[in-house]
């Protein structure tokens, strides 16, 4: 009897090319989520429960919920009884009905709030207790004082801000320059980054073991690059709570930590006493990253750094304050002209090191780098996962003053040259010429009448995606492959 093997993957083609397709991988993008796409989507919902038991966790939930969403808390969150799905509705004018259904669904999947029955057959929705009483206690007072809270004596030496955010800076730096090759790998002086660094680096796949070149940056790592300081510091911190139970420390109170260092003061010390041995091992963490500052490991204060206040706030509502080389650098020292020419006023290895990712680098001075955008360079960081978009935002994003000026006196929508902001998505669309779709291969038939027969009924349905005769092969969608097999056992049962 005539078998046909099978074999899952995932296949490109282009359009009306009736060429061989081989099998590709698409490339696989950063996922940068924010806090509530992580509870959404990585905790169920007895973790939500633990994690509710904390104040500090709660209040950053709250925070960060839609405005819509708080109004409905703050309406029912001291009604001891649930309140009717249809007086919550009457609460919103009708022309608002899509936010209002947007807000229920996200109180639903961070299991703020469910659906309970009441006398009478209505549905009515009542807040989860934990997170009501949670909630009530950090707007009202009450409870357990946070151990950082803990009074301290006046710092002999204390720290200003402009210190903090230089400190910061510098660590947070480490790790970039670590991830681009530019910082210490032997770990011979302050400057390296620490084996449990490099360790969440490999599990957030920012970065690879390779066997002759030894760690390197991946495609994930190249996009991570291209994103703000505190997208960075965040995303870097969620891969840091995936590996809390692998080191046997509590996740909701490393998260209820990192929450209480976001809603504390800028430029003052708190107190480290109290806590116990897991939080004191976060804390020498959250000191190596650069979001708090201590001066040795045994101190009993620490103070937090704009790092750690900013890390959880969709928008960062403040900046660094730091030198004024530094501060035209981060505001912008990128001039881009209509010939393609790059040039950079920095001396700083990690900038000179992210334009190279996608720039051909040609002339380096003291305080200036010169490259060009070739179509080669571009390709190069296309085929590490950088976007178009993610080259053109990071462009604007750090362009140099002058350019802004020119921006705002043309009355243009971009300070960039408008030639090199479509010739840089035009390389990209050449790569985007396939569309990829899940199938299931078909292959190893004993004879070419059996090949034709399933080919054609495939076809029929319209879920053939590619067939080469000679070889006796051929790719169905994958929502086909289930029709296609009963076909083909009811074929093969009947004799062919």
């Amino acid at each position: 009897m005539a078998m046909a093997d099978t074999k899952s993957g995932r296949y490109a083609s282009a359009g009306s090319s009736n060429s061989v397709v081989p099998l590709v991988q698409g490339p696989a993008n950063l996922e940068c989520k924010d806090f509530q796409e992580y509870l959404r989507t990585r905790q169920t919902a007895e973790t939500l429960e633990k994690l509710y038991n904390y104040p500090p966790i709660c209040l950053a939930v709250f925070r960060e919920l839609p405005e819509l969403a708080r109004q409905f808390i703050i309406r029912i969150l001291f009604v001891d009884q649930p309140v009717p799905q249809a007086v919550v509705t009457s609460w919103g004018a009708q022309r608002f009905a899509k936010e209002q259904t947007e807000a229920t669904s996200c109180l639903s999947d961070l299991n703020v709030w469910r659906v309970t029955a009441i006398p009478g057959g209505l549905s009515a929705w009542e807040l989860s207790p934990t997170f009501k009483k949670s909630v009530r206690q950090v707007l009202l007072g009450g409870g357990k004082p946070w151990p950082m809270t803990n009074t301290l004596e006046k710092d002999s030496k204390p720290r200003d801000i402009a210190f903090l955010d230089s400190y910061a800076m510098s660590r947070w730096r480490c790790v970039l320059h670590y991830m681009v090759g530019t910082g210490n790998r032997n770990g011979t002086d302050a400057e390296a980054i620490s084996p449990d660094a490099v360790r969440i680096l490999l599990h957030a796949n920012l970065m690879k073991r390779d066997e002759r070149d030894g760690i390197t940056i991946t495609r994930q790592g190249f996009q991570f690059l291209l994103l703000d300081t505190r997208a960075q510091v965040w995303h870097f911190m969620l891969q840091y709570l995936d590996t809390c139970e692998e080191r046997g420390v509590s996740l909701p109170e490393c998260l209820s930590m990192l929450f209480q260092l976001s809603f504390s003061t800028l430029g003052r010390d708190y107190s480290s006493e109290g806590m116990n041995s897991q939080m004191l091992s976060f804390l020498q963490h959250l000191r190596e990253f650069g979001l708090v500052f201590q001066r040795k490991r045994k101190e009993g204060r620490f103070y937090p750094t704009r790092l750690a206040l900013n890390v959880t706030s969709k928008e960062a509502a403040t900046t660094m304050t730091v030198s004024d080389e530094e501060a035209m650098q981060d505001s912008g020292y990128i001039v881009v002209e209509t010939n393609y020419r790059v040039y950079a006023y920095t001396d700083s290895p990690l900038q000179v090191a992210v334009l190279g990712l996608f720039t051909e680098l040609l002339y380096r001075f003291p305080n200036l780098v010169v490259g060009v955008l070739t179509r080669d360079s571009v390709r190069q960081a296309l085929r590490g996962g950088i976007t178009a978009e993610q080259i053109v935002s990071y462009l604007q994003q750090y362009a140099h003053p002058n350019m802004k000026l020119v921006e705002s006196a043309i009355q243009s929508k971009s300070c960039l040259p408008p030639t090199v902001v479509d010739q840089i998505k035009l390389w990209e669309m050449e790569r985007n010429r396939f569309t990829y779709t899940e199938g299931v291969v078909y292959n190893q038939f004993l004879s070419q009448n059996d090949f034709v027969t399933l080919r054609d009924y495939a076809q029929s349905i319209h879920v053939l995606v590619w067939q080469n005769e000679r070889t006796r092969t051929m790719v169905v969608q994958k929502h086909g492959h289930d029709d296609v097999k009963r076909y083909w056992k009811k074929y093969s049962k009947g004799g062919g």
